[in-house]
């Protein structure tokens, strides 16, 4: 009987999924890049990039017995994956984990390491070279690369502008002050409710003096600014409808199993699904297990039984720098508000880089 189960992807969901099915079944992880990416810990490899050659890990590492295609998946059927290069990858079980795309530096634009470490030295002499930093975005992305900033460079004045009026929305009101009062201690600026009337003038990441001006009249001068906002699936690749029908925001639905509807041998984690919630590190791992027990289960004959039920609120780790930052995690009795100490020993210390020399073994 042929076990061949074909993952697209080797992000956070994809590589738990990979890993956990290696011993049972004839693993084909296909990816464009040449190692896994802790994309966790970008915001700290631009401050400090003679740390930056510890969020990648090698994906032969991860699987001494499976197979790693490095390729680009352009179209899958219930039969398998067909790539860039014209091959066709035929499975028994395919599981889509191609996640999203984010602004650089939160994640790295390069496929290649040694491209994508001289992306951060390149970015990263720009940035100490500019007194002022102009962060767009209040979302994680930007409160953690403040903090980054902050930590290196405590003097550097670094402003965060958002549109929006509200500080992580859906989250327990201690949290939210917690982190107010630690972005104060900082120094950050923060500034919600703002628009500006035209984009700075220069490319984000690079050094330039510049001033920009809100719609309320007022002038922000900055001598370097970073995006930290704007997210986007990766699904491109299933855009002949050949597997299913994508919703408006590009991901696909799933059945409470982590099937993607109407196929039982295909599934799909992380930010690819339409699941109801926040697109996260954590979750993806989540899904990971539930579809690494089901295709186990199918593997054995038996029908599969793992389900995967969000929770009823919104959960984060929030580093800001290794030794603070904010948490809303979930307990029996609902959330609870995670204290800054928690938060660096979860998160913040290492950005997860020590689960996943676990997972991988030592960077080179």
């Amino acid at each position: 009987m042929s076990r061949t189960v074909a993952v697209i992807g080797g992000g956070y969901g994809g590589a738990a999924v990979a890993k956990a099915l290696e011993s049972e079944a004839d693993v084909v992880l296909i990816d464009p890049r040449d190692a896994f990416v802790n994309a966790a810990a970008s915001l700290r490899a631009l401050t400090r990039p003679d740390w930056a050659g510890s969020m990648f890990f090698p994906f032969e590492t991860l699987l001494p017995r499976g197979e790693v295609i490095r390729d680009r998946a352009v179209s899958v059927d219930p039969g398998g994956v067909t790539l860039a290069s014209g091959e066709h990858v035929a499975a028994d079980y395919v599981v889509l984990a191609t996640g999203s795309s984010y602004a650089y530096p939160a994640k790295p634009t390069s496929d290649s390491v040694s491209e994508a470490l001289d992306d951060l030295r390149r970015t990263h002499k720009e940035l100490r070279q500019a007194d002022k930093v102009l962060i767009l975005g209040a979302g994680p992305v930007g409160l953690e690369l403040a903090g980054e900033i902050k930590e290196v460079w405590p003097d550097k004045h670094v402003t965060i502008a958002d549109p929006a009026g509200e500080l992580l929305p859906g989250f327990k009101p201690e949290v939210v002050e917690d982190l107010r009062a630690q972005l104060d201690v900082l120094g950050v600026d923060l500034r919600l409710s703002t628009t500006l009337t035209a984009s700075p003038g220069t490319e984000p990441g690079l050094a330039g003096g510049f001033t920009v001006t809100t719609s309320g009249g007022d002038e922000i001068p900055a001598d370097i600014w970073f995006r930290a906002y704007g997210t986007r699936t990766n699904s491109d690749y299933l855009a002949d409808g050949k597997l299913t029908t994508r919703t408006p925001q590009g991901q696909v639905p799933v059945t409470e199993l982590l099937n993607v509807k109407g196929h039982e041998n295909v599934y799909a984690v992380g930010d690819i699904t339409d699941v109801a919630e926040a697109k996260m590190a954590g979750y993806a791992m989540q899904h990971a297990e539930v579809v690494a027990k089901n295709i186990n289960a199918q593997l054995k004959g038996e029908q599969p039984t793992a389900t995967y039920q969000p929770l009823p609120f919104p959960m984060i780790l929030l580093p800001l720098g290794p030794k603070s930052g904010v948490g809303q995690l979930p307990s029996p009795d609902g959330p609870f508000v995670a204290s800054p100490e928690m938060v660096a020993e979860y998160k913040g210390a290492d950005l997860f880089t020590g689960r996943f020399i676990g997972q991988f073994g030592p960077t080179a």
